[in-house]
């Protein structure tokens, strides 16, 4: 019962942070996503990255394209600042925001259609142009929003819920993120709330491009025979009550496993998903070996979790353009109108 708004009593025991706060000052709607959904897993993990960091809410701004991933951010986070985009927009929105005020936390959360397809471009050029943010990829294979179509991450050879095989070969967005210069790259599992949350704090806290992929499966379009992100499965009998969209709720799946192991998750339909978890030997910090690392296991028919990448010395996007250490908000009139002779100089450094 969605339409319910959850309770504002608070138990009076609920442990705090360093700044007072319970977790339940981080959480924000209740979902509307489907029971059992993995984005509601990391709505779950960026709540608990938050309130562990006792980051004040009102100095995070969270940002969102169009799909079930970017319909997330209602669900967390309810006292920060937020705007929800056009479809593939989000980078661009956040980026402006980004130079109008770099004293916030910036969080972006994006889907493998927003960002892997109209929104390919947006996440290009905010990566390679070291926008300090934390950008998640809510990654579940699939059009949730628009009835199970391939998305640009579906495996090649994958099968969609009608039948049809994927002819395509995906895009691997951790992949490209090493590539375009980001300066933090992860990848993840919604299940895996272990690997997930502290990953999610060492992207919060980064200062630089973070970039974190999390598989999150789709129990409604991709929980299938033949699906290779599923979270559940489908019996022939559920045909007709998922058209009426009423969803089953299914057991969350999660994890355990050590640094350096490969572990086969067994998914509702019978399909296996391999995840490895990168090595405590792992150089985060080598980008040619990171790259190196994420096809030579690909393969190999393994996922590789963990922090995959981190830049040790990273810059951001204000120091690279040399801009003012403030908030544009902050200038006063004596700084947005220095006067004729400032905007002469200007012109003639233009000449």
């Amino acid at each position: 019962m969605s339409y319910l708004p959850k309770p504002k009593l608070h138990h009076p025991k609920l442990p705090t942070n360093a700044i007072g706060l319970t977790r339940r000052d981080y959480e924000g709607a209740i979902s509307t996503l489907c029971a059992g959904c993995g984005h509601d897993s990391i709505s779950a993990a960026i709540i608990q990255a938050c309130f562990n960091l006792s980051l004040p809410p009102h100095r995070i701004a969270k940002l969102s394209g169009i799909g079930c991933s970017s319909k997330t951010p209602t669900y967390f986070l309810g006292n920060a600042h937020g705007f929800n985009s056009v479809h593939g927009r989000m980078p661009s929105v956040l980026t402006g925001a980004y130079l109008a005020n770099r004293d916030l936390v910036y969080l972006g959360v994006s889907g493998d259609g927003d960002s892997a397809s109209i929104g390919f471009g947006q996440f290009a050029h905010s990566i390679r142009r070291g926008v300090n943010m934390c950008y998640i990829v809510e990654n579940n294979g699939v059009y949730g929003l628009t009835k199970g179509q391939f998305s640009a991450t579906s495996d090649w050879g994958s099968v969609a819920k009608k039948g049809a095989i994927n002819t395509d070969q995906p895009i691997d967005l951790a992949a490209i993120a090493v590539q375009l210069g980001a300066t933090f790259v992860a990848r993840s599992f919604s299940g895996d709330k272990e690997q997930l949350v502290p990953l999610i704090e060492a992207a919060l806290v980064h200062d630089g491009a973070a970039f974190i992929d999390v598989l999150s499966p789709c129990v409604a379009f991709n929980n299938h025979p033949g699906s290779t992100k599923s979270y559940d499965y489908v019996r022939e009998h559920n045909e007709a009550l998922n058209k009426l969209d009423i969803m089953l709720r299914r057991d969350e799946i999660t994890v355990q496993y050590a640094p350096g192991e490969v572990t086969e998750v067994t998914q509702h339909d019978g399909t296996t998903l391999r995840l490895r978890k990168l090595h405590e030997g792992h150089d985060p910090t080598n980008r040619a070996s990171a790259m190196h690392h994420i096809l030579e296991r690909k393969a190999a028919g393994e996922i590789v979790t963990g922090l995959i990448y981190v830049d040790p010395e990273p810059s951001a996007l204000h120091e690279h353009l040399g801009t003012m250490a403030g908030p544009l908000n902050a200038l006063g009139d004596a700084d947005l109108c220095p006067g004729v002779p400032a905007l002469e100089a200007i012109n003639a450094s233009l000449r």
